[in-house]
């Protein structure tokens, strides 16, 4: 078994009401299906396996936009977890907050 993680990129036209609904609900579809936002329209989520990427790469066919281009990363959480985050010398460092742990008792 082996953690892997989906990479979402998106780029979609919001100069119509119609175009921003469409961009609204794509990026409803992205958080309800488990996603969380790295940046402004870069989206990851976390897979148990390399065969749920295909499942979740489905999922996401259905749900695109009409228009825009959408490009989706495979990579795996090694690969993610050695990501540089580069920030510029006058925005404050964010704090690293490591793995998470959920306690059960």
């Amino acid at each position: 078994m082996r953690v892997m993680r989906l990479l979402v990129l998106f780029d979609l036209p919001t100069g119509s009401k119609a175009e921003r609904r469409q961009y609204s609900d794509f990026r409803k579809f992205l958080i309800s299906d488990g996603y969380h936002m790295e940046q402004f329209s870069v989206y990851s989520r976390l897979l148990v396996t390399r065969e749920s990427a295909a499942a979740h790469i489905a999922r996401l066919k259905l749900n695109l936009p009409s228009a825009g281009e959408v490009t989706v990363i495979e990579m795996t959480e090694k690969q993610y977890e050695d990501r540089m985050v580069l920030l510029s010398e006058h925005k404050e460092q964010p704090v690293e907050q490591g793995a998470q742990l959920t306690l059960v008792f």
